[in-house]
């Protein structure tokens, strides 16, 4: 028997970030939107826990309990009283690194793997609170979407939207660290505000508007981002020469996000973007997608 298990990326369409708190986190009003990329999670039988992984920059993955998808079966077995004897094979197609939750996405969706090949009959709120353990991106994952994240982004409001997005997004060469983004961002912002969410960014999702939502797009994560990996601007300016509505980095980056029009704009951008020589790759996507959702076994 196998469960293969289908979960989107994230795109941050507002982070705002508050001061760091004493445990090290900081208070975030985080408006998630999943787009549709996608790795996969095939859970197997095994005689003990085992990692494996295939697709872009599968060498990057970490193969070991540090990975969230290890880590998402040992606490999901270990609430139900199990041995997390499983073969977890990941299918990466999210970029690694990007700030775009794959780890994360991956760690949700060996948890609903797991949960349905062990037949533990864990409730939804269950789920999410293994998530949250998991990380603070995790529990998106597992409901895609379009969400706000409170707190450190686990506490999640679903948010309606009342049409799809077009996107692109650029990949960097290399990765970005999160904790060192962060440590960047309390550097350069020493007198960061209480995070809100923005209700003209709420409303233009309510209402499907993309160009309503690209004058309301924010990263309080960019500049930081821009700092420690400043080639991310000449990609930016790429993205908007070529008929973007609006820019972004990603999260924490380094993959840069681009709104389009529609669907004939994106694939231009991704064009220009892949000519310019400024990333690795650009790739369009649609918002909203999903979360994690079985589709096999």
């Amino acid at each position: 028997m196998a469960v293969t298990v289908r979960v989107p990326a994230k795109v941050n369409v507002q982070l705002a970030v508050g001061p760091a708190r004493p445990d090290g986190f900081h208070d975030l009003a985080n408006v998630f939107l999943a787009v549709g990329l996608y790795d996969e999670v095939t859970a197997t039988p095994a005689d003990s826990l085992r990692i494996t992984c295939s697709g872009p920059d599968a060498d990057k993955v970490p193969l070991d309990r540090t990975n969230l998808a290890a880590r998402a079966a040992e606490l999901l077995a270990a609430r139900f009283g199990l041995a997390p004897d499983v073969h977890l094979h990941i299918t990466k197609d999210i970029p690694v690194a990007g700030g775009m939750a794959g780890g994360s996405a991956d760690g949700a969706a060996a948890l609903v793997a797991c949960d349905a090949l062990w037949g533990t009959g864990a409730s939804r709120a269950e789920l999410l609170d293994i998530c949250a353990e998991l990380g603070s991106d995790v529990p998106f994952s597992l409901v895609g979407g379009a969400a706000l994240g409170t707190g450190r982004g686990e506490k999640l409001s679903v948010l309606e939207v009342g049409g799809s997005f077009h996107w692109v997004f650029a990949a960097a060469d290399g990765g970005l660290s999160t904790p060192a983004v962060y440590r960047e961002f309390d550097r350069l912002t020493p007198d960061a505000a209480a995070p809100e969410a923005d209700p003209v960014l709420l409303d233009a999702l309510r209402a499907g508007d993309a160009v309503a939502l690209a004058g309301a797009l924010a990263n309080d994560l960019q500049s930081a981002a821009l700092s420690l990996r400043p080639s991310l601007a000449g990609t930016l300016a790429v993205g908007m020469e070529a008929g973007s509505l609006a820019a972004l980095v990603s999260g924490s980056g380094p993959t840069t996000a681009f709104l389009a029009q529609d669907a004939a704009s994106a694939e231009k951008i991704a064009a220009a973007l892949t000519a310019s020589g400024t990333c690795r790759s650009a790739r369009a996507a649609v918002s909203p997608a999903p979360g994690a959702t079985i589709v096999s076994g």
